[in-house]
């Protein structure tokens, strides 16, 4: 046998033992064994580099080091899925499915929704040729590298009836029992340990050294096939061929005949997702036959076939054990409870907003409380309630602070607002702190590479005062500061270089006038079209912008007439930063033309910034409240009650991201 014939028998063979150990959970060689053949055709590939092949069983352990992840457009567009949240959610969506499709009944493939980073991962001649994330359905970013680390991906397809190309998609998820591996050699190590399993094993991903990605225990799900050829009848089918060519396709699915199935297997798994050894916050429910999936279609977000029915959300109880108070960037103090770890949706939680004062009052809260904690929306942990009969005799009630925490500057709160405010807004540490991280921050002037703890350093060695002080830095300012080497400082004044071409909008929201968000920004830079008009304005000219009242209005005259502010504003003028609106690209379409919307809430498959691109997109205008003059209230998870009880009472439509982008279709 010649070398190179050696080389691949022992890669063929690596390969299928490889499938075996990680897919199918089923070796038929020891640890011990498959080691010493691993160490066989590495030693062969050493002494002969000419048979390198960046797919070999030996290039696992990574090594490759990626600076800036190349952006790749997806060949078929990555949608998201519509959630359902009750079985009359599902009977509706079958109701509309029949009725396009002209029939009485469908069958389902039911599979559980993992908690993970999406993947889409294309082979060519069955090699691993490409595996990028989602990004925003359009185009995501090449991980190739990051990804062929991850043992349970397929890195050369033996199978012989796999076509030319094709993609398969999945989830990457870091398994539990992984996950809190990993965050305690963090805590021995003394670093923070990570939030959650989906975050961690999303920003695994973007690793620049993926070696580091090999060291930690990804998994990856596969669960679509997406291919110009008709190789499968059924979702069951593609399913059942992506098992068999190799790839890791959890048990967990079924086929349901009928609405009645599906929702026997919804129950099932809401009691026993607690049991698996990786996170899930629902099911997937898809049309079984690919004609009738092909038929449907898309909307201009998600497929019509696919639904994805979202558990409800878990409680559990732990202790209070404290109340810390933190201080954002406009002064704010938010009250967060110290609660006694508990798991919770398969991570630790140890902390919960409690939002102001007058919610701590409303729950009559005392020091060391048995409290029940759940996620709202499956992410923020909140105090939902207290367990009275475990109240321990004598507590002591939480009383919200008088004075600051940080600089002791007695508090003070607005007769009409719910949150109290320290005042010493150029003498509190974490509210300048928290004013530079607001203006460095993605959507504003997307600085990356700074963080709290160098901005702060940055204040204490005077080299920062306010923000406009950032476009004097140089390379040679930040060197000397701790854990900064001469790369990261070069990177860090590149990105503050390249943010003076930040739209002026952008710049606005950047300063971080109290009340002045986004949207209240754009509308503002769309009407004065520059800083200095703006600046000019009196408070009627302001009060006749769309979304800018009383209070917005005498926020931006205090702004504007405060010396100090006006000084930063003239040193950003000098250092470059767009200070006035360029012009407006066109609209795709006029269909919210006259439209005003709000969006409100959390959106588990959009992003809000995503369903007000779309807004303006089409001719829409988007406002910040409710008002007689509003059009629609585009409602997410945990809507504010304020403004629900607003919309009802003025009659404003409340619709769901759902019912908006049908309105889309033509």
């Amino acid at each position: 046998m010649t070398i190179a014939e050696q080389i691949t028998s022992l890669r063929k063979e690596l390969h299928e033992h490889n499938t075996r150990y990680y897919v199918e959970d089923a070796p038929i060689i020891s640890d011990q064994l498959f080691d010493e053949k691993l160490a066989m055709l590495k030693e062969l590939e050493d002494a002969h580099p000419a048979f390198f092949d960046p797919n070999s069983p030996t290039q696992r352990v990574g090594g490759a080091v990626t600076k800036n992840f190349k952006s790749v457009v997806h060949e078929h567009r990555m949608y998201s899925l519509d959630n359902s949240y009750s079985k009359k959610d599902l009977l509706d969506w079958e109701t509309r499915m029949c009725k396009i499709l002209g029939v009485t009944a469908l069958d389902y493939t039911c599979e559980l929704k993992y908690d993970g980073a999406s993947i889409s991962l294309t082979y060519i001649n069955g090699t691993l040729a490409k595996a990028v994330t989602r990004g925003d359905g359009i185009q995501g970013d090449d991980v190739t590298n990051n990804v062929k680390t991850i043992n349970s991906v397929p890195l050369q397809i033996t199978a012989t009836d796999v076509p030319e190309v094709f993609t398969i998609r999945g989830e990457i998820i870091l398994p539990l029992a992984g996950f809190n591996a990993i965050n305690e050699q963090r805590i021995k190590a003394d670093e923070e340990p990570y939030m959650n399993p989906r975050n961690t094993a999303s920003g695994s991903l973007k690793l620049q050294d993926s070696s580091l990605v090999a060291a930690r225990p990804l998994d990856c799900f596969l669960y679509q096939i997406v291919t110009n050829s008709t190789l499968f009848k059924t979702q069951l089918e593609s399913l059942e061929a992506a098992t068999r060519w190799g790839f890791y396709v959890p048990k967990h699915y079924k086929h349901a005949a009928n609405m009645d199935a599906v929702l026997e297997y919804l129950n099932e798994w809401e009691e026993k997702r607690s049991s698996l050894p990786y996170e899930i916050d629902g099911a997937v429910i898809k049309v079984n036959r690919l004609s009738n999936q092909e038929k449907l279609g898309h909307t201009a977000k998600s497929p019509r076939w696919a639904m994805a029915y979202k558990f409800k959300a878990e409680a559990v109880e732990t202790q209070l054990q404290d109340v810390v108070y933190q201080v954002g960037r406009t002064g704010a103090i938010t009250p967060v409870a110290q609660l006694k770890p508990v798991l919770l949706g398969g991570t630790v939680v140890k902390r919960a907003s409690l939002h102001n004062a007058d919610f701590i009052a409303d729950l009559d809260l005392h020091y060391y409380d048995t409290v029940f904690v759940e996620k709202g929306g499956e992410i923020i942990p909140k105090i939902t309630a207290i367990n009275i009969n475990k109240r321990k005799p004598n507590s002591e009630s939480v009383k919200y602070i008088i004075n600051c925490s940080e600089c002791n500057t007695p508090l003070e709160r607005n007769q009409d607002e719910a949150q109290h405010y320290c005042p010493n807004t150029n003498g509190c540490m974490p509210q300048r702190v928290a004013r530079v991280a607001h203006f460095i921050s993605r959507k504003a002037m997307d600085i990356d590479g700074l963080g709290a703890e160098t901005i702060q350093l940055m204040m204490q060695n005077n080299l920062l005062h306010s923000y406009a002080d950032l476009y004097a830095i140089t390379t040679a300012h930040l060197i000397p500061l701790e854990r900064l080497a001469e790369k990261s400082a070069q990177n860090i004044v590149q990105a503050i270089s390249a943010s003076k071409e930040v739209p002026f909008y952008r710049v606005l929201f950047a300063l971080g006038i109290r009340y002045v968000g986004q949207t209240v920004a754009k509308n503002l830079a769309e009407h004065f079209g520059s800083i200095d008009a703006l600046a000019l304005a009196k408070t009627e000219a302001l009060e006749s912008v769309d979304e800018i009242g009383s209070r917005i209005a005498e926020s931006v005259r205090e702004f504007f007439a405060s010396p100090k502010n006006r000084q930063i504003i003239e040193q950003l003028r000098i250092a470059g930063v767009q200070l006035e609106q360029q012009a407006k690209e066109g609209s795709i379409s006029n269909t919210f033309a006259d439209l005003r919307f709000v969006v409100s809430g959390m959106f588990t498959d959009f992003s809000r910034d995503e369903v007000k691109a779309l807004i303006e997109q089409h001719g829409g205008k988007i406002v910040s409240s409710i008002s007689s003059k509003t059009s629609y209230v585009v409602a997410g998870e945990n809507m504010g009650p304020s403004k629900k009880s607003k919309a009802e009472a003025l009659g404003i439509p409340i619709i769901t991201a759902k019912q908006f982008i049908s309105m889309l279709e033509v």
